[in-house]
């Protein structure tokens, strides 16, 4: 049976930038097995498998792979599939549209919303559908800085010091000095293996992040190994920025209030990227969060499964 799927460039509205993403559209009768034989065929960070929805009110059900094994959650297939099944609805409509959707994922239901316009690369955001919570683990710092080959002085800045989050997939946020310390990791996946600890199920990536950006713009600058995903790199990761909301949150103190934070990554990779987060702090906590970002079209297919 022939089955459709799309390449999309993800968190980026330009092609060939961004965290690239195959979408399989009919899923359904496909085994685990064959999902997962298909992600490692793509060899993409993550293959994103659309299915029928377990509610008559709900848009799809997602289940999402990486080259080595299926995630509960992730941002830039949400943002991805999401895009990609309103433009296939949607997309010959010829004028602009505000859509909302409700998908299911491991994690849960995940609601989106989606603004197409003619001409322009398609937004999508969510909401988290896990808030951030912190997991207490003690850091050896001079163990990060030899996994990521830095000095000592380059692992923290201000009062941000090394700590361990999860909204649906675990990441140790590592605060660097500046891009330049970002810039020049050389990033160790065996001493890394040595001093991350496990949740959830699994390993957990490293997000390493510094104030400010190449672009001015850029609020946060990022960089994102995982090598229990089998991924050496990855250009732009929405898992992670919602964990990183929450030791944001811990280390800034911000306000009560509405914050948009721009997170850019992927710019040592050449594929730059660009993760909006949106929050809403109430009496010192996230009372709710988005992440959005744009996707553009780069391939599609059939697959001969």
């Amino acid at each position: 049976m022939a089955r459709r799927y799309a390449i999309y460039d993800v968190f980026t509205d330009r092609r060939l930038r961004g965290n690239p993403l195959a979408v399989v559209f009919g899923a359904d009768g496909l085994s685990d097995e064959t999902m997962q034989a298909i992600a490692q065929e793509f060899n993409l960070s993550e293959t994103v498998f659309v299915l029928r929805p377990g509610s008559a009110a709900h848009s799809a059900r997602l289940r999402i792979f990486t080259p080595v094994s299926e995630l509960p959650f992730a941002g830039h297939p949400t943002v991805g599939a999401a895009v990609a099944i309103a433009e296939a609805l949607h997309g010959d409509s010829g004028r602009p549209l505000d859509l909302m959707q409700v998908l299911e994922e491991k994690v849960g239901p995940v609601r989106s919303a989606v603004r197409l316009k003619p001409g322009e690369a398609t937004f999508a955001e969510f909401d988290l559908p896990r808030k951030p919570s912190r997991l207490h683990v003690d850091f050896d710092r001079q163990a990060i800085a030899d996994a990521l080959s830095l000095k000592t002085t380059q692992v923290g800045f201000e009062n941000h010091v090394p700590s361990f989050w999860t909204a649906g997939v675990p990441f140790v946020m590592v605060p660097l000095h500046d891009v330049g310390a970002c810039a020049s990791v050389e990033f160790d996946p065996q001493r890394w293996e040595q001093l991350a600890p496990l949740a959830e199920g699994r390993l957990a990536g490293a997000y390493l992040y510094c104030r400010g950006g190449v672009n001015h713009m850029a609020r946060f600058h990022a960089r994102m190994f995982a090598p229990e995903m089998g991924l050496v790199e990855d250009p732009a990761t929405g898992s992670a920025a919602a964990a990183l909301s929450g030791a944001i949150n811990l280390f800034d103190e911000l306000v009560n209030g509405h914050h948009p934070i721009l997170i850019e990554q992927g710019v040592e990779m050449g594929r730059p990227s660009f993760i909006h987060l949106h929050l809403d702090v109430a009496d010192g906590r996230i009372a709710t969060a988005r992440i959005g970002g744009h996707a553009v079209k780069f391939a599609e297919g059939t697959l001969a499964v």
